[in-house]
């Protein structure tokens, strides 16, 4: 393709100064070459970051995986070819390819890694010759040359011309190289190659299966209170995550909850790809000055760029990847995920194709549970510490507060819900305020569920050491409730227990005491822990 205007696509507007890359018209392509671009079908099934428990995914390069499958159709020549699949993920792990449907087996695969690039495109045209297009400063017409082009791209672009050697790019007027034609090495996208051998000359409909990485899903839960307190609304929201530099578009999307068996992969490594260093000389080539010597002045900060998915896209790496997919656009497509049993995992389906953008995230409905019941519980916590006569009268502590349920179709639940993160409203004079949020790890049917909403103000909780004995610890609990409502205060004790002044409950196989403190008023507990010999 000849197109001064690529330099658009990979130079930002800033740079408008910095040379035009031109790309003349690639030779035909030899006959065992069959390039595959369209995409008839793709699936994407995304599994989560095994290291991360709870919250966000990874901004930057998430840490989970996806597998992929895509449908293509092809047209095969007889004889031995090599078949390009263009468009695949970056994050590609090529070991994990299937490829089916072919006439016979696949004899090779590689994953195509170096992408069409200024940098790229330089590093292939060392010592070769290119034609160099600049503006006359006298006339402002462009005039052409032959160059040769002797270093870059890391230690800036050099090139010797019938006037000397010259820096690229240091006229202060605008020029650029043009280029004989594409190598066959370079991809505008990710590529992966395969080598088979056919009979006869055929019409194909194959599958390539593979896994991926730079991909994560999560869950985020929205809680709204109810007006009677009581009861509460949970939605939640499927987040689709991509931080691969190649979009699918209308993909059949699932996201798989639970900790599949998974060994290490290797994995195409994630590095800086290569910079196009502009170095200059001040207004002048080094043969008009001779005496001046080769010693240029450092190195500007690396300009990275690549090509992105489409004519459209500007993807640029290192430093700004992070900041451009945490700043993205959030897409978001209002359909329930239906879900699956996948053996022991659980499976989320969304029920039509969505695009999974490029760098991007990506929001659908996944849960969606009307009246919920719960109980409003304020706990503390104790560890046991010593007598101190100074800490006889210790500041009073607020209580957490949390909204606890069973998830059980009985409590308006009873579904397996993934890890995530929670945001809870309450209703305040007609307005849906925020009042906490907490992460929720992973709760299968019949498990406890757990909302935190912060810390309470109005229930408040003091324990006080006293003497010691050899064989005992005795302490005190004082909770105190300023809300005009009755409210239920738990503390787990996780020491053996020597007695106790009021009745006990067992939670989660530990002792603890349960007690509905009055409206505007208190309760207390005495308690003596048991000491073992040698304490």
């Amino acid at each position: 393709m000849t197109v001064r205007g690529i330099a658009s696509l990979l130079v930002p507007a800033a740079l408008a100064m910095a040379p035009v890359l031109l790309i003349a018209a690639s030779p035909v392509a030899a006959q065992t070459i069959v390039q595959s671009e369209k995409i008839d079908a793709i699936s994407v099934t995304l599994y989560r970051d095994p290291g991360r428990r709870d919250g966000a995914a990874d901004g930057n390069w998430p840490g989970g995986y996806a597998l992929i499958t895509e449908t293509r159709t092809i047209a095969l020549p007889a004889g031995r070819s090599t078949i390009r699949f263009a468009g695949v993920s970056e994050g590609m792990m090529p070991e994990t390819a299937i490829v089916t449907g072919l006439p016979r087996r696949v004899d090779e695969k590689n994953r195509d890694a170096r992408l069409l690039g200024p940098a790229t495109l330089v590093d292939a045209y060392l010592k070769r010759r290119v034609t160099i297009h600049r503006t006359n400063r006298a006339t402002g017409k462009t005039t052409t040359g032959e160059a040769v082009i002797q270093s870059g791209p890391g230690g800036g672009v050099v090139l010797t011309t019938a006037e000397g050697v010259e820096a690229l790019g240091c006229s202060g007027l605008p020029e650029g190289l043009s280029y004989a034609g594409v190598p066959e090495d370079l991809a505008a996208k990710p590529t992966l190659s395969i080598a088979t051998e056919t009979t006869g000359a055929a019409t194909a409909t194959v599958q390539l299966s593979y896994l991926a990485q730079g991909f994560d899903w999560s869950a985020h839960y929205i809680a709204r209170v109810a007006d009677d307190g009581d009861t509460l609304d949970l939605f939640a929201w499927l987040t689709v995550v991509n931080g691969g530099s190649q979009g699918f578009a209308e993909a059949n999307t699932n996201a798989v909850a639970g900790a599949p068996n998974k060994e290490e992969n290797a994995a195409l490594p994630k590095g800086l790809e290569p910079a196009l260093h502009l170095q200059c000389w001040p207004m002048d080539i080094t043969s008009t000055h001779p005496r001046w010597g080769i010693a240029a002045p450092p190195p500007p900060p690396a300009m990275m760029v690549e090509l992105g998915s489409s004519a459209g896209d500007v993807i640029v790496t290192a430093r700004r990847r992070s900041a451009m997919i945490q700043n993205s656009p959030v897409s978001v497509t209002v359909m329930q995920a239906k879900q699956e049993e996948l053996g022991d995992l659980k499976l989320y389906r969304i029920p039509e194709p969505v695009t999974v953008a490029a760098m991007s995230r990506k929001q659908v409905a996944m849960i969606d549970r009307k009246k919920i019941r719960f109980d409003r519980i304020y706990t503390g916590r104790f560890e046991a510490f010593d007598y101190d006569a100074d800490r006889d009268g210790p500041e009073s502590q607020a209580a957490t507060r949390i909204l606890r349920t069973e998830n059980l179709e009985a409590k308006g639940l009873g579904l397996p819900l993934p890890a995530g993160g929670v945001a809870v409203f309450e209703q305040a004079r007609g307005e849906s305020l925020l009042v906490g949020e907490s992460d929720l790890a992973d709760r299968a049917i019949g498990e406890e569920v757990e909302f935190g909403t912060g810390e309470s103000s109005d229930v408040r909780y003091k324990i006080v050491a006293r003497r010691p004995s050899e064989r005992r610890k005795p302490y005190r609990i004082s909770v105190t409730n300023a809300r005009s409502t009755p409210e239920t205060f738990e503390l787990v004790i996780p020491y053996k227990l020597a007695s106790t002044s009021a009745k006990m409950i067992e939670r989660k196989g530990q002792k603890a005491w349960r007690v509905t403190v009055p409206a505007n008023g208190e309760a207390a507990l005495d308690f003596t822990l048991k000491l073992e010999a040698g304490e």
